[in-house]
């Protein structure tokens, strides 16, 4: 595993030039696929730049916990690499690649619980801001999943969302933290649209009921 996660590594910080600046995005990302199958270095360095961040976000709103997060983004990139060759444009590369880095969190989130262990934010004194929490967030404060700040409002968050079922804490971080559309959320928790709708409402309406003391 750490062999592998030195190449891909050694990856990220090779640059090439691809030229696909005038190509549609998903053109564009058809082409580095393509070329990252035939062991395009560059190309799937390319990929790692363009979604490690979107990657890590996401694992960190799943799982609440930097160092359980960090493990996640690499188990799914060491996925990803070892797996792109059966990768066969039946989605977008976005869409196989969170679900593969969604499965990788729900599997940690399984262990976590048999364990009955549950990580908590840390605060910016005690670790420093991470790349989630020096993203900007434009949202309304008045929904949940805007009320962040304090360290004592982020372990409210992360209480409530613990109280979710795993499918809804996903569709829920994938609607509300990433923006993504309920159709490509279904194919990336391999759900149809409307059953992905309804996950959304039980979530949303669990997490109003958690917080609604809750004031930012």
């Amino acid at each position: 595993m750490q062999k592998d996660f030195r190449e891909v590594q050694v990856a990220r910080v090779e640059s090439l030039a691809f030229g696909l600046e005038s190509l549609p995005k998903d053109i564009a990302e058809r082409r580095l696929v393509e070329a990252a199958q035939r062991g395009d270095q560059g190309a799937f360095a390319e990929l790692v730049r363009q979604y490690d961040h979107r990657v890590l976000r996401i694992a960190l709103r799943l799982l609440s916990s930097r160092e359980d997060a960090q493990d996640a983004y690499q188990e799914a990139f060491l996925k990803v690499y070892r797996k792109l060759h059966t990768f066969r444009f039946q989605c977008r590369f976005h869409t196989w690649l969170y679900r593969i880095t969604t499965n990788v969190c729900l599997d940690q989130l399984r262990r976590r619980r048999s364990r009955r262990e549950f990580g908590v934010f840390e605060t910016d004194e005690q670790a420093g801001r991470s790349p989630l929490q020096r993203a900007v967030d434009t949202r309304p404060a008045s929904s949940p999943e805007q009320m962040l700040g304090s360290g004592e409002i982020s372990q409210r968050i992360t209480t409530a969302l613990d109280k979710l079922t795993d499918r809804e804490r996903v569709v829920f971080v994938l609607r509300h933290y990433e923006g993504m559309r309920l159709r490509p959320i279904g194919e990336a928790c391999g759900m149809s649209e409307e059953s992905a709708k309804q996950c959304l409402f039980r979530a949303t309406k669990k997490l109003r009921k958690e917080l609604r003391d809750v004031r930012s």
